[in-house]
């Protein structure tokens, strides 16, 4: 293992433990008012993670503590700090040729990238012991249990609209989420984090069959962590599959896929039932759940796809005489809807006030240097998470990473086909996910005294 992991400086104090709650709120609630995708849930969101950054700030003020306590927490932020300098270059026009078409929608775009970068302080900054780690997990597998619950529940009881928005829902589950592939897309990444840290759980070590010790072993795993998390991740997969989103079941099952065979060449000690559980996965959940819950349907909508029928790729055929224009500025952040109707040769079937594919819009809106930058980042996170899975031996790291890693090749896939980076809940989800990245990668090995502090429950 390289030298360049970081050590504690800070004891897990009273303050700390309130930001880590505090977080971990944030995370459960930000899918909960339609994605935190209206303006009156955006500002929610935005006030208390400025309020969570500005007490931060006194916080560290009062003491003489530093912002950032590690090297890597400023590399984790470069990204996304050049992207607001770019954002106040459009917006305010300080060099020639960088300028929006829609200043006010750059200004919110700039707001909103703002309180992402500052929630990505708070959490590598007080998620950096292995107890706050986990905590950070449960709340993301609640978030998810809970949208996968209650979309669930919606659709087997067939309502007209939802009991608390009052939003139609017809025959495709969507949570509390306005958008069912943003729903879809939510679980997923949810699901990638629990069956990475159900991949950490599994014993690593190979022994003789025993049936006496695999009885034991089959108790113990009854009343451990390992049965609800399996429970979990069955919830969200039948969440998943009511959605009936079509990227976002087959981005998640090749996801699992790839990063499972990826692993399988950079794991040290792969645990001895990893084979097994990726094959439970696809098994269990896919086949027999899926049989009960509607995954016929699913196959169906991607067998009835037809390009004839589908918009979303004259959508993006129709915007790219906008990048050839534009293609190292961009027409400034969150400008999509303003600028692309002017090149619109007729109308559509369906509305387009995004691209339905992220790729598209951020090089139409930001160019393709800002693109660039933002994508190497995320690669770059997608590196640091197969490192930690080849090079440190701490279980919760590695699959953590794990999990990461999955949730990166499914975003990637995902966004190919629809706006999920344009969902402040899904955005920010996402986020953390690039975080803890660098945290498994750079958080320092337990040590004895810490051990027994672990467990979270």
């Amino acid at each position: 293992m390289d030298n360049r992991i970081s050590h504690p400086t800070m004891p897990f104090g009273l303050f700390n433990r309130f930001m880590l709650l505090a977080l971990c709120a944030v995370i459960i609630w930000m899918p909960i008012p339609l994605g935190s995708n209206r303006i009156w849930a955006l500002a929610i969101l935005e006030f208390v993670i400025i309020t969570l950054a500005v007490a931060h700030v006194a916080y560290c003020f009062k003491h003489d503590a530093l912002l950032l306590r590690h090297e890597w927490q400023k590399k984790l932020l470069l990204p996304i700090v050049l992207m607001q300098a770019y954002l106040c270059m459009q917006l305010f026009n300080w060099i020639p040729l960088i300028d929006t078409v829609d200043p006010y929608q750059t200004a919110q775009q700039l707001l909103k990238t703002f309180c992402y970068a500052l929630f990505i302080l708070l959490v590598s900054q007080y998620c950096q012991q292995a107890k706050a780690l986990r905590w950070l997990l449960i709340a993301i597998i609640i978030s998810g249990c809970l949208q996968a619950f209650y979309g669930t529940l919606l659709n087997l009881l067939q309502l007209e609209v939802s009991p608390i928005f009052g939003y139609h829902d017809g025959d495709r589950a969507r949570g509390s989420f306005v958008y069912q592939n943003h729903f879809a897309n939510y679980l997923a990444l949810c699901l990638s984090i629990a069956f990475g840290w159900l991949l950490s759980e599994l014993k690593t070590t190979k022994k003789e069959f025993d049936l006496r010790g695999m009885l034991i072993d089959l108790l113990s795993t009854l009343f451990s962590r390992k049965l609800i998390l399996r429970l979990a991740i069955v919830i969200m997969i039948i969440g998943l599959i009511l959605s009936r989103s079509r990227m976002g079941n087959a981005g998640f099952f090749t996801s699992l896929g790839a990063v499972s065979l990826l692993s399988m060449f950079i794991y040290r000690r792969p645990a001895t039932l990893f084979k097994p559980l990726v094959v439970s996965i696809f098994i269990l959940d896919l086949l027999i759940v899926g049989s009960i819950f509607g995954v016929e349907k699913v196959k169906q909508r991607l067998n009835d796809t037809s390009f004839a029928s589908e918009t979303r790729d004259e959508v993006v055929i129709d915007s790219l005489p906008i990048i050839q224009e534009h293609l190292f500025t961009g027409t400034g952040g969150g400008s999509f809807y303003t600028v692309f109707p002017q090149y619109q040769p007729q109308f559509y079937s369906g509305f387009y006030d995004h691209a339905h594919n992220e790729y598209i819009q951020f090089v139409l809106e930001y160019g393709l240097v800002m693109t660039l930058i933002l994508g190497l980042w995320v690669l770059y996170s997608f590196w640091l998470a197969c490192r930690t899975m080849y090079l440190r031996h701490n279980k919760l790291y590695k699959g953590v990473a794990f999990g990461c890693a999955m949730a990166i090749v499914h975003m990637l896939l995902h966004v190919s086909v629809d706006f999920h980076l344009q969902s402040p809940s899904n955005t920010l989800l996402f986020l953390t996910i690039l975080t803890l990245c660098w945290l498994v990668r750079y958080l320092p090995a337990d040590t004895a005294q810490t051990k027994s502090a672990l467990n979270p429950f």
